[in-house]
């Protein structure tokens, strides 16, 4: 099973120093974009606003070469800058099954993932173990970000729909 192509559009609204974008890409596991320009515009991008989850109905689209594009951005500019690359793309937007992150910014606050956490949940999602640990392996929460979400991930990869994974999250975290 071949790597999912995985993009990020960097727009150098957060501290560099927390920037899991930057560490991916020197580690080559993700390329870096500094605007929408260069970036795939066939695919789908992360949005957590989207309504749709990312899960087993987009493993055929994924198969066949489709990107996933995420967005490394100030949480406080989501909304314009989502909004922006809709705008300048086709790429269909996903939002993401919860997951807890283990990055020491958000440690244990259900969907509040780092990028890289984000990006490597959808490569687990999609059945590509070994490229999600590859994108984790430069941070120390990586491996830990793992095995926090190891029973969820093995629920997410074994669903057969996408509303079926919808519901399936809710095995996991409390649904208000």
């Amino acid at each position: 099973m071949s790597d999912i192509p995985m993009h990020i559009i960097h727009l150098d609204q957060d501290d560099p120093k927390k920037c899991t974008a930057r560490a991916m890409e020197r580690a080559n596991t993700v390329i870096v974009h500094e605007s929408v320009r260069g970036s795939p515009r066939r695919g789908f991008l992360l949005d957590p606003s989207a309504g749709i989850v990312l899960g087993p109905e987009d493993i055929d689209l994924i198969d066949r070469g489709a990107a996933i594009v995420g967005l490394d951005c100030s949480w406080k500019q989501l909304e314009p800058s989502m909004k922006s690359i809709l705008n300048n793309t086709k790429l269909q937007p996903r939002t993401l099954p919860l997951a807890l992150p283990a990055n020491p910014v958000s440690w244990g606050k259900p969907g509040r993932l780092s990028t890289a956490e984000a990006m490597a949940l959808c490569a687990a999602i999609m059945g590509r173990m070994d490229q999600a640990k590859r994108m984790l392996r430069p941070f120390r929460f990586g491996e830990e970000f793992l095995q926090l979400n190891a029973e969820p991930i093995a629920t997410y990869q074994a669903c057969t729909t996408n509303a079926e994974l919808v519901e399936s999250q809710w095995l996991f975290f409390n649904q208000n």
